[in-house]
């Protein structure tokens, strides 16, 4: 490949420096055309732009057409003959994948530029050129740089301030989070400038005599308030070769350049490279093996190299083949082969190495892991530990533990906490039309929620009904418009927890509130058609004689609100008809006549006396009976004849009514006097007279009008009773009804705490008690009510008091007589089975005669423990007893006895079960306290007795304490006189039972009678003594016998626990004299006081000569050395640590603890210790100074040994824990 030979090319010539400047070039290009490649995608995708992301998409996934292959192969071909291939682009096409073009290592910046430009318009024509950097860098330092080890590299960062509030701030890190800004000094130097001209800040970073361990990745930061940018580059080192210098810069010399000889050429080289490389056949190289054999970081190059744009699918794929795994010479035991651990908890991978010496080394996804406070590394002996804390889903990644050339892998898998549902799912009762919105609320934000509808799982599509929202750990599930389908319940599903919600959707009524009235008009009058229905959105059509009415001129129609009007102008004879107003979408419609008032002229002159006509077919219900709606306009056209014109009088009550204008006024014409009210108020109701008069007559007629409005909302809404799930809800009728009769009520209902209320009923509901159901158990809910007339629906009333549904326990369980005597009854049972929401309060005990049905409480307070004692009971009856619990909702039903008991006493012969540790010798020390509880039985209660002795005992020495079931014998402080024989006597009547118990006190012996030595032989001597007196109760277990030296007076123990009375004292000393002692020993201990021997046992000398054995001496010198070595550390600041060693020698050698090959002296940070050469140094409280070199040598006059150590002092900062 072009690349691989021109870097084989470079490395032929010699010149290291030089193949490593092309390398790095031909890395740049290829991530230059990477990240150019990534932002046209990402352009495409945010222009919304599906031709060319279907393309991009299709270049990514190799993917062919095969209706256009021929043509598009055709087409290829064309332009192969006008365009000849790279080696890259004859590469890919051999392949067959699509990758962007990499940049040439030859070209400069401004060309790699011009590059990027044009290699987006071969993708795609009409698109600008690459994107721009934005951010708060001016400029940036070289994405990367090779470097020679032992020379000096310095990068520049430049960063405009001219929109920053205020100084920014810069972090040179390398990886992740290692800060360097603590590593500053003279390897590592920071500089930081500022223009004010330019107000641009420049910030270097030079490190000095680069070495090996400085390549790698790293990043500078930049932030300022609320805005940050960030740029990461990287640094290799290569090796620095000074040997064949002269030999690199003679192999660029001109050869045949006559006098300009001596200048370097590289024109050929170059050239060389652009010749195209003879085709040969090269051995077909195996993929596979080399993903199997390479290092996880080496998968990206080798994609590249062998044409691989699959790379994710080819690894899943290698991961499933069945890999031999190769012998293990490093590892007694590996990593397992995965391990899983819940979200932010602690996870250890552990395995054993063989050298329990080794240092290993941790890799996450092929990244070296750094020691911190997330990631703690610990060696003990063969076990190699790393501990994760607190994980994180960053930490669901693969793992290895190398060592040396082996390592062995494993998976970490992190699992999430389960997400539970904090808020309920409400069910709601709709009308079609009405928007449903199902809300929930879970404990995580971001959490997955799966909605379904019955069984089925609902998605969001293009056309679905359905809508989901997310805002925070809210999540929402819209129906916009529902329909009678979608009645059904609604479940949400967490991976921890279920809701659901039931939709009851009612088909629309539709309710007239004010019907059209008839209408006489005369000619060239105006005819107004009005009506009222309950729903604003409601469109409609006017009819005459079943003719639709168009708009004209003449003819107006208009819909405001609720109301719908058809006026009618200069009417004419032919305007007279049926006029009907049918609402669209309902079966349903209005209808009134119009009559045409023929207006007849008498020429003759005459004098008529008044007269008034009243229209009786508009808005009068009755006779002269007007009904007005609330807040509507009444106007009252009343035809008046009479010649000569009469004159109209209004009046209320005896009010006159004058006004023309306002409110309330009249408006007279010739023939027709008009009442009008705007606005019709409750106090407008009442009788209103009309009285015409003109000289021939008079005329009057009452109108009685009657205001009618929508009811007063209902009083007094409670709970009267509760169940499981339902309620039972009462209210007071409205105080007033509108003036119409109260056709029903409508009835809602919510969750306390909620403000969604949720309909009840769709139809009046005539009675004043409702049944509420379908209600959960537990949970408080309110109600309220709306009164309906036939004027239209009351403001809702007050809400109730809060109530649970909540139901009675079950009956209690498994009630039994536990014991009955003359007068009273002893029952037990056990908890109801099923309690439910509302607890239990306690339980009601009840009684009555065998026969009766009036039972009796025998208890007025609720009994809370499950047994109870029925007192005052008639003797010799038989008597049922049945137990209910008692909640808040109520009682339960009552357990009942199967059969009356008889109350009377049941003779038992009493009997007495004696404890086993009382059936043989009860044995106490003098001043302990004796307490005996001995139970019994027997009915009735029997009569225990006490006797010592055969004696009965004293009350003021020995208590007795007596109950139903037991009887208790009590000596605060026991003594030696308390000891005896002990009945206990149990008496009913003439039947008895007997127990016995012996107890005996015991104390310490006295000391043994009449010690002497009886006889004294060689280095021996005899003793004899007598038993004591006192045995101290009890009997001797034993004696201690001791001897002392009449020089030293120091008392030795020859023998314990001896059981005879005489003993022999052997390994006596030649010349001395010995006296003796001996205790005696009982359960309780040694006698207070020994006794001593009445004679003294004296050793005499003798001849006797002590010859020793040769003895020659060891020899014990040895060179110090050092049996354990020190091991290297890494440690945290501010935490005190220890290093420890061992070493040998003879004579005992000196040691000298060093730092950096400083010796350490009387520093009290550190405290030296030795331990039968165990050599331990303590650092208190290290800091980032204290890392470095220790080493311990061990010096006598035979030699010396040393051993040293690295320890690493890292500082613990909470960022670092977060990453």
């Amino acid at each position: 490949m072009k690349s691989r030979s021109f870097r084989e090319l470079k490395a032929k010539s010699g010149d290291q420096a030089l193949y490593s400047a092309v390398r790095a070039d031909l890395k740049r290009g290829i991530k230059g055309a990477k990240l150019d490649y990534r932002r046209r995608i990402e352009a495409h995708l945010e222009s919304n732009n599906s031709r060319q992301v279907w393309r991009g998409v299709q270049q990514l996934t190799n993917y062919r057409s095969t209706l256009g292959a021929a043509e598009e192969g055709e087409g290829r071909n064309k332009r192969n003959k006008r365009h000849k291939p790279s080696v890259f682009q004859q590469q890919r096409e051999d392949t067959g994948i699509t990758m962007p073009e990499p940049v040439p290592a030859a070209k400069q910046e401004g060309q790699d530029e011009a590059l990027a430009d044009g290699a987006e318009s071969d993708t795609d024509g009409d698109e600008p050129g690459a994107t721009e950097l934005s951010g708060l860098f001016v400029e940036k330092p070289a994405q990367e740089v090779v470097a020679v080890a032992g020379s000096d590299i310095t990068f520049i960062a430049k960063v405009d301030s001219t929109t920053l509030a205020r100084k920014p701030t810069m972090k040179w890190l390398k990886g992740k989070w290692l800060d360097l800004g603590s590593k500053a000094g003279k390897h590592m130097q920071f500089k930081e400038t500022y223009d004010r001209n330019t107000k641009i800040y420049t910030y270097e970073m030079k490190i000095v005599k680069v070495v090996p361990g400085d390549a790698g990745g790293y990043r500078c930061e930049v932030t300022a308030k609320d805005k940050c940018d960030s740029s990461t580059f990287e640094i290799t080192v290569e090796a620095a070769q000074q040997e064949q210098q002269a030999d690199i810069l003679s192999a660029f010399k001109r050869a045949d350049a006559g006098e300009d000889e001596g200048d370097l050429d590289f024109s050929a080289l170059l050239k060389a490279a652009k010749k195209k490389r003879p085709e040969k056949e090269e051995p077909q190289i195996d993929v596979w093996e080399l993903l199997k054999n390479a290092h996880p970081s080496e998968y990206e190059k080798i994609a590249f190299e062998y044409g691989i744009t699959d790379l994710r699918g080819m690894l899943k794929r290698l991961k499933k083949m069945n890999v031999q795994p190769k012998h293990c010479e490093a590892f007694l035991k590996r990593l397992e082969s995965c391990y899983s651990v819940e979200k932010g908890k602690k996870i250890v991978l552990r395995c054993e190495v063989v050298d329990p010496d080794i240092q290993v080394t941790w890799l996450k996804n092929g990244q070296e892991i750094k020691p911190s406070a997330k990631y703690v590394m610990e060696a003990n002996g063969n076990v190699r530990t790393l501990t994760i804390n607190k994980t994180t889903l960053a930490d669901d990644a693969a793992y290895e533990c190398v060592v040396g050339e082996d390592k062995c892998f494993t998976e970490v898998f992190v699992k999430e906490p389960p997400v539970t549902i904090t808020k309920l799912m409400d069910d709601y009762h709709v009308v079609v039309g009405e928007r449903v919105e199902f809300e929930i609320e879970v404990s995580e934000e971001g959490a997955h929620v799966m909605w379904f509808f019955e069984d089925q799982e609902l998605h969001k599509d293009v056309d679905s009904k359905f809508r989901f929202k997310k805002d925070g750990r809210k999540h929402t599930l819209i129906i916009q418009e529902a329909t009678l389908d979608d009645i059904g319940m609604y479940h949400a599903w967490t991976n921890g927890g279920h809701t659901k919600g039931e939709l009851e959707v009612e088909e629309k009524e539709l309710e007239v509130l004010q019907d059209i009235a008839d209408l006489t008009v005369k000619a060239a009058d105006q005819a107004v058609f009005k009506c009222e229905v309950s729903d604003e959105k409601v469109t409609g059509k006017w009819f005459k004689d079943g003719v639709e009415v168009k708009p004209s001129d003449r003819h107006k129609m208009s819909h405001i609100g609720r109301f719908h009007k058809l006026v009618i102008n200069d009417v004419k004879p032919e305007d007279a008809g049926d006029y009907t107003f049918v609402p669209d979408g309902y079966a349903l419609s209005l209808s009134a006549k119009l009559n045409f008032l023929e207006i007849k002229i008498d020429y003759v002159p005459r004098q008529d006396p008044p007269k008034i006509h009243l229209d009786t077919t508009g808005n009068m219900v009755s006779q002269n009976t007007i009904i007005v709606v609330a807040g509507n306009k009444l106007r009252l056209d009343v035809e008046i004849t009479g010649e000569p014109a009469p004159t109209v009088v209004w009046s209320k009550g005896d009010k006159q009514i004058t006004e023309n204008e306002g409110r309330v006024r009249v408006e007279t014409t010739k023939e027709i006097s008009s009442f009008v009210i705007e606005g019709a108020e409750r106090d407008d109701e009442g009788n209103y007279t009309i009285i015409v008069t003109n000289p021939v007559g008079e005329d009057k007629a009452v109108l009685f009008v009657k205001i009618v409005d929508v009811p007063d909302p209902p009083e007094n809404i409670k709970c009267q009773s509760v169940g499981e799930d339902c309620a039972t809800i009462v209210w007071d009728v409205p105080k007033f009804d509108g003036g119409a009769p109260i056709k029903g009520y409508l009835m809602e209902r919510k969750k306390k705490g909620s403000s969604r209320w949720t309909k009840l009923n769709f139809d009046v509901y005539e009675s004043t008690t409702y049944e509420a159901k379908r209600m959960i158990e537990g949970i408080f809910y309110e109600m309220r009510v709306f009164a309906v007339n036939s004027i239209g629906l009351s403001q809702p009333s007050l809400n109730s008091k809060p109530f649970m549904p909540i139901a009675p326990t079950s009956e209690p369980t498994r009630l039994t007589v536990h014991d009955v005597t003359d007068t009273t009854c002893s029952l037990k049972w056990l908890a109801p089975e099923r309690i439910g929401a509302g607890g239990l309060d306690g339980y009601i005990i009840e009684y009555c005669k065998d026969g009766d049905t009036e039972w009796k409480a025998a208890n007025q307070e609720p009994c809370e423990r499950q047994w109870y004692v029925v007192r005052d009971l008639p003797v010799g009856e038989k008597v049922n007893f049945r137990v209910v619990a008692v909640n808040m909702a109520g009682r339960s039903p009552p357990a009942t006895l199967q059969q009356p008991v008889t109350i009377r006493e049941i003779v038992e012969h009493p009997k007495i079960r004696l404890p086993r540790e009382l059936r043989t010798k009860y044995i106490r020390k003098v001043g302990d306290k004796i307490n005996l509880t001995i139970p019994f039985q027997g009915k009735p209660r029997p009569v225990a007795n006490w006797y010592k002795d055969g004696q009965p005992v004293d009350p003021k020495i020995i208590n007795v304490r007596n109950s139903n079931v037991d009887s208790i014998l009590f000596i605060r402080s026991a003594e030696r006189e308390h000891s005896g024989k002990y009945e206990l006597v149990l008496q009913i009547e003439n039947l008895e039972d007997r127990a016995t118990i012996d107890i005996r006190v015991v104390e310490k012996p006295g000391p043994p009678r009449n010690v002497r030595v009886t006889d004294v032989w060689g280095f021996n001597a005899a003793l004899e003594w007598d038993t004591p007196t006192d045995d101290g109760n009890c009997e001797i277990l034993g004696y201690t016998i001791q001897k002392a030296d009449m020089k030293t007076q120091e008392w030795f123990t020859i023998y314990e626990h001896n059981k005879r009375t005489h003993c022999t004292a052997s390994d006596l000393i030649m010349g001395n004299e010995y006296m003796f002692r001996v205790y005696s020993e009982n359960i309780c201990g040694l006698s207070e006081e020994p006794r001593m021997s009445k004679n003294k046992a004296t050793i005499a000398k003798t001849g006797l000569v002590h010859k020793q054995n040769p003895y020659k001496e060891k020899e014990m010198s040895c060179v110090p050395k050092f049996t354990q070595p020190l091991l290297d550390r890494s440690v945290v600041a501010g935490y005190s640590t220890a290093i420890s060693c061992s070493v040998k020698g003879f004579p005992k050698p000196k040691i000298v603890w060093m730092k950096n090959r400083m010796i350490i002296g009387e520093d009290p940070k550190y405290l030296m210790q030795n331990n039968q050469g165990v050599l331990t140094l303590n650092i208190r409280k290290p800091s980032t100074f204290d890392g470095g070199k220790y080493s311990c040598m061990a010096v006598n006059d035979l030699g010396k040994d040393e051993v040293e150590c690295k320890l690493d002092v890292r500082v613990y900062t909470e960022q670092q824990d977060k990453k």
